[in-house]
């Protein structure tokens, strides 16, 4: 398989923002974005070695239009992205036709409650879910059904905000009585309101599990990238740094609680 940066896709419009060499801001959302892309490189190397398969079958349940689901085609890879979004689903279109991966790519509008229905059980080796688990009605249903469509051997790459880093996040922010309220929520069950869910470390690893799943890997997603002053990414080597700091605190368990997201990998047997 080539080896290719998950934040480097081809066509014009869509990433230009993203690139190391763009403004400061574009830099500091393509460290975030390469952070996860390290993380999904690595689950798709894996699912490759298991399967003995080059080509795997991908599905990115509310992947939009395609930040992931390009790359990974552009790996060779067959990716289906499930997503509501009718517009988002025609830009993810317009980027792989640029990215010239039209024939890996596949939009199918629906959400991820219906994936059973939409690609049939079974079916599939790995199976994202990205900051999906916070909006939709139950999350549990959800990776009930994302676990059906798994192969034996195939994975579940989970992401999703952590309550934790949001007493933080709130505190630095300067809304002292909003951290007091996260910091008071952060262990009540899992459940919908007027703002998107977080979830602790142990909740996530519990909706894996009562999937009939088996963890096997948790990691903390932008430990430190949020929390450092947007200059820093104008410093000669500093991104490089910063991304090698990432990678050796995200396995940390006790810098993975003050991760801004939670990353869960999990295995069908």
């Amino acid at each position: 398989m080539p080896e290719r940066s998950l934040d480097a896709e081809g066509g014009t419009g869509h990433r230009a923002a993203d690139s190391f060499s763009g403004s400061a801001p574009g830099r500091r959302r393509s460290l975030r974005d390469e952070v996860i892309g390290r993380l999904v490189r690595a689950a798709l190397d894996d699912q490759v070695a298991k399967s003995g398969r080059s080509a795997l079958r991908v599905v990115d349940a509310g992947g939009g239009t395609g930040h992931l689901a390009v790359p990974i085609a552009r790996m060779g890879h067959q990716v289906t992205v499930v997503d509501p979004s009718p517009d988002s689903l025609a830009a993810l279109e317009r980027r792989a036709a640029e990215a010239h991966v039209t024939g890996r790519v596949q939009a199918v509008q629906g959400d991820a409650v219906s994936l059973r229905e939409l690609l049939g059980e079974a079916t599939t080796d790995l199976v994202l879910c990205h900051s999906v688990l916070e909006v939709v009605d139950d999350p549990q249903v959800a990776v009930h059904a994302m676990a059906s469509v798994l192969r034996p051997g195939g994975a579940l790459s989970l992401v999703a905000a952590n309550r934790y880093a949001a007493v933080l996040a709130k505190v630095l922010s300067g809304h002292l009585d909003q951290a007091r309220a996260a910091l008071d929520a952060a262990d009540d069950p899992v459940e919908a309101g007027p703002t998107p869910r977080r979830f602790t470390p142990e909740q996530l690893r519990g909706l894996a599990e009562n999937a009939g799943l088996v963890v096997v890997d948790e990691r903390g997603v932008r430990v430190f990238a949020d929390l450092l002053p947007a200059g820093l990414a104008d410093e000669p080597g500093a991104t490089a740094a910063l991304l090698d700091l990432e990678s050796q605190a995200s396995a940390h368990p006790k810098f993975r609680v003050l991760s801004a997201q939670l990353h869960l990998l999990a295995r069908r047997q």
